[in-house]
């Protein structure tokens, strides 16, 4: 078995908005609380249904606007949506935005949303109380790439302070303590 890692952005998109969208498929209630203080289960889906078409947007890519209030179903349009772009002959073309530079439309894709799918999908799976099913490896490749950024990351706001982990928990649990989630149950 190839390891998520090792696939290429299009691949790796569909491994984790398929996982991601089994999570979604099993909240039992949108309104459980998150293990991000601000967000419910239902926030969850919602930060990744908006903030990534603005995201393209800035740089001249337009998704649709999902047509449903089932986020579920949500997710599977948006998740089948990016796909779309992954598989699709415009992957390669060079995508330009104002806040990150130009770089190709699937590694776009790939750093800044299939990453962000990841980390949630450990947040939704909490919410929902199930199991967040994460390639341990990919999660300690995510990590290695973001600790050179610490600063910048925390800076942005968008992650809180490091939440400390035993120095012998499994990759998901440093990655999710590095991001300022608490991995303890």
């Amino acid at each position: 078995m190839i390891a998520i890692g090792d696939l290429g952005p299009a691949d790796r998109h569909r491994v984790v908005a398929s996982r991601f969208g089994e999570v979604a498929a099993a909240v039992p209630d949108w309104s459980s609380q998150s293990p991000v203080a601000e967000w419910r289960a239902a926030d969850v889906v919602d930060h990744l249904l908006t903030w990534f078409p603005e995201f393209l947007g800035a740089g001249g890519v337009k998704l649709a606007p999902v047509s449903t209030d089932d986020r579920a179903a949500a997710w599977r349009e948006r998740s089948d949506e990016v796909q779309g772009l992954l598989d699709g002959p415009g992957a390669a073309t060079e995508f330009t935005h104002p806040m990150v530079g130009t770089l190709p439309l699937a590694a776009a894709v790939d750093q800044f949303y299939s990453t962000d799918v990841f980390m949630h999908t450990w947040d939704l799976a909490r919410a929902a109380g199930v199991e967040h099913g994460l390639d341990p490896e990919f999660a300690g490749q995510v990590r290695a790439g973001m600790e050179p950024m610490e600063e910048m990351l925390r800076g942005s706001g968008q992650y809180g302070p490091a939440v400390p982990v035993p120095v012998d928990a499994d990759p998901v649990a440093r990655l999710m303590g590095f991001i300022g989630r608490d991995p303890n149950p």
